[in-house]
């Protein structure tokens, strides 16, 4: 076997494995939760650093359409990516409201007068409004920023020409990009906007895959359309989960303020009931502050190795 073919083949074993580690972080409990972005991203990193380093290997023709389908393709990431970025960036935003409902939360609890506890309802109004807006503004970014058949399988390619073009490049590439408009969809979903349109196809079928990638891109695939359809259904707009989880906790601790509020009631039960709201309310924050920033600086990182890899194949191109 060619040292080529043994380099290729290690792409898909890898490709292969790493769809299957990131399915291991799927939970229906916690449908498109941080910890699943973040892993997502990290392997859509990992396979275009490797991408990089592999071209370096298979000693491809200098001035061939190779380093152009290369160039594309890191465009396109990079464009949907920028989509990403911004839509994560404004999560910041929705992050400060709940901040400020903390802080009014804090002073409420050392002193629960009236006064403050109309000041946290209000902090909650705006945490409300400042979600609505934000899901507005994505689904606008999305729908004019995106082109679903980006993301779409690509089957133009005949099988043997994906197969062996430029040592097995081509088909390198057409999986990767395959893999990519899934990884991209699972985050855009997630951190952005549930938009059905990029819904990509049922099962990648072609009989190009390795029947392990094939399998492997399937079952996420499905798992990730049947939890989405009832999720986005439900409410669609950004499915990350602890966003919706903090929403929900906002909503509940307001309910329980304002049956206490109406009620007149101060017995231990309901100060225990809103003790355990609150500290809900500020478990959700602190996991969605941090894997949101986790979340942008992967993402600026993602950014720094697209740039260097069209550096690095330009020169080597240029040094041949």
């Amino acid at each position: 076997m060619k040292p080529s073919s043994n380099s290729v083949n290690s792409f898909f074993s890898f490709l292969s494995h790493g769809i299957d580690d990131l399915d291991g972080y799927f939970s229906s409990n916690t449908f498109m939760s941080l910890q699943f972005l973040l892993h997502a991203v990290s392997l859509l990193r990992s396979l275009h650093s490797r991408l990089t380093s592999l071209v370096q290997k298979l000693h491809l023709p200098v001035g061939e359409k190779w380093l152009d389908e290369y160039m594309d393709e890191s465009s396109r990431l990079w464009d949907v990516c920028h989509v990403i970025k911004l839509g994560v960036s404004g999560m910041e935003n929705y992050c400060s409201t709940v901040a400020d409902i903390i802080s009014s939360l804090d002073q409420w609890h050392h002193s629960p007068t009236p006064q403050l506890t109309r000041q946290v309802m209000r902090a909650i109004s705006v945490c409300r409004r400042e979600a609505m807006g934000l899901e507005e503004e994505n689904r606008v970014l999305v729908a004019t920023r995106i082109d679903p058949m980006s993301l779409r399988l690509d089957e133009r390619l005949s099988v043997d020409s994906r197969h062996n073009g430029f040592n097995g490049f081509r088909g390198v590439l057409y999986a990767l990009k395959n893999a990519s408009s899934l990884l991209l969809v699972i985050l855009l979903w997630g951190s952005v906007h549930c938009w059905l349109e990029l819904a990509v196809d049922d099962e990648p079928t072609s009989v190009f895959f390795t029947s392990e990638l094939t399998v492997s891109m399937a079952r996420l695939q499905k798992r990730i359309l049947s939890e989405m359809e009832g999720a986005a259904n439900d409410r669609p707009g950004i499915l990350m989960h602890e966003f919706r989880r903090a929403r929900a906790a906002a909503e509940e601790l307001r309910a329980e303020l304002e049956r206490a509020t109406a009620m007149r009631c101060d017995s231990e039960a309901t100060a225990g009931s809103l003790r355990e709201k609150v500290e809900e309310l500020k478990g959700w924050f602190g996991m969605l502050r941090s894997g949101t920033e986790n979340l942008a600086g992967q993402m600026d990182d993602l950014f720094d190795e697209i740039v260097e890899g069209r550096k690095k194949l330009l020169h080597l191109c240029s040094h041949r």
